[in-house]
């Protein structure tokens, strides 16, 4: 185990610790203020910078996100919620067949916590999933859907869309299959 003081100078090690998290709390510092006067500006730019550095050994080292896929994953996500929302209001208004709710088992690929949390996290926004729970000692994620014909497509589905880029935005490694 490290000694405090070296993890602290590691983790503050580099001009901007946590590059995102000192954009938005500028942003944030911006928004508040309600003006892009200078003293606004360099208040901003002091809070962006310094607040990551005084709390950098409480959140570890920044990880890399490889951003084209985080923007490709993000509009998936949104799309998929568009048509999701048709498709429910659909069911539940229209004359459709009667639902066919069931958990799911969807094997998780992936043992990078940020992975799976941001993997059940994505399936419980769209709508038609009510609820998921992570199984991280099974490597499954169960969720509950609102209408499903057919599990093993539905599961094979959320995994393509959603867990391969997750796993390619954070460089996570699969599982291994032995």
């Amino acid at each position: 185990m490290k000694p405090l003081h070296t993890a602290t100078t590691a983790a503050r090690r580099g001009w901007l610790p946590h590059p995102i998290l000192s954009a938005l709390l500028a942003a944030s510092w911006l928004a508040l203020s309600h003006s892009l006067a200078v003293v606004h500006l360099l208040s901003a730019a002091l809070i962006g910078w310094g607040v990551p550095h005084l709390i950098a050994p409480f959140l570890g080292p920044a990880n890399h996100i490889h951003w084209p896929t985080a923007f490709r994953l993000a509009a998936v996500v949104l799309w998929d919620i568009v048509l999701s929302n048709i498709t429910v209001a659909r069911l539940v208004l229209g004359p459709m067949a009667r639902p066919q709710p069931a958990w799911i088992a969807v094997p998780l690929d992936s043992a990078h916590p940020w992975v799976n949390a941001l993997f059940a996290s994505i399936i419980t926004t769209t709508p038609g999933t009510v609820s998921a729970v992570v199984d991280e000692a099974g490597a499954r994620i169960w969720v509950h859907a609102l209408d499903c014909g057919d599990a093993a497509a539905m599961a094979r589905d959320m995994k393509a869309r959603y867990e391969a880029p997750l796993l390619r935005m954070f460089g996570a490694q699969p599982r291994s299959s032995t």
